[in-house]
Formats: C-alpha cells, sequence, structure tokens
C-alpha cells in the first residue's frame, strides 16, 4: 500500500446499547453494502478502520494521493445508494457538540507521533 495521506475522525453515536449492537451489525464483513464499499475504494481510500469505545467512534482513513474529500462528498450526494446508507446510519449517529450543521464526522488534530520523536534513537 502506498498510502500518502491520513485523515482520522470521531464521532458518537446514540448512547443506548440496543442502537450500538446494531449500529456494529451493520459494519460487519457479511453486511457491508457493496455499492457503498466500491465508492469508498473508487474514491482513492485504501484502508479504513472504525473503533468504538462507550459510544464514541474513531475512524482512520489512509488514501492514497487521488483522494479528495470535497470529489468524495459530491460523489457520495449524487450516489442513491450512498445516500441510503447514510441516512440509515444516521439513526445510530449523533453529532460532536462542536459539529457545524449537517456534519456528522470531525476531523480530529494529530497532537503526536512517534516517528517525529528520535531523542530515543540518538546513543
Amino acid at each position: 500500500m502506498t498510502t500518502t495521506q491520513r485523515f482520522c475522525m470521531a464521532l458518537d453515536l446514540i448512547d443506548e446499547p440496543n442502537l450500538i449492537e446494531e449500529y456494529e451489525r451493520y459494519h460487519r464483513p457479511e453486511n457491508a453494502w457493496p455499492e457503498v464499499t466500491r465508492s469508498i475504494r473508487d474514491a482513492g481510500i485504501e484502508e479504513m478502520e472504525i473503533y468504538r469505545v462507550e459510544n464514541r467512534l474513531f475512524m482512520i482513513v489512509d488514501a492514497n494521493n487521488s483522494y479528495d474529500p470535497g470529489v468524495k462528498a459530491d460523489a457520495d450526494a449524487s450516489n442513491a445508494k450512498v445516500r441510503e446508507w447514510e441516512d440509515l446510519m444516521s439513526r445510530f449517529q449523533q453529532p460532536l457538540r462542536s459539529a457545524p450543521p449537517g456534519q456528522k464526522w470531525l476531523a480530529m488534530t494529530p497532537i503526536y507521533r512517534l516517528s517525529a520523536n528520535n531523542k530515543d534513537l540518538v546513543r
């Protein structure tokens, strides 16, 4: 994989165990919607992982140089199956308090990178 861009984003789920369980069920490999998976790959996203603690989600997106979030958003807006998926997922999701209206996932700010701290490598 020749990843050149990484995006980390967060959002909350509605804090109800049955909804969280259902959300996770939709995200199992056997339940993935092929049209949505294809739209992700076609945009230049090479890997995507979503982690959960309590009702907080953390998503890591690794993308190649062709990926442009604005182009992806435009493509999603014109893709009926992606819009259907997003509408369905909205039943489970709630934006973070600081999210602008209509925006679900918020970009996280990187604050530490091990590879940037090489002091321990000098002997």
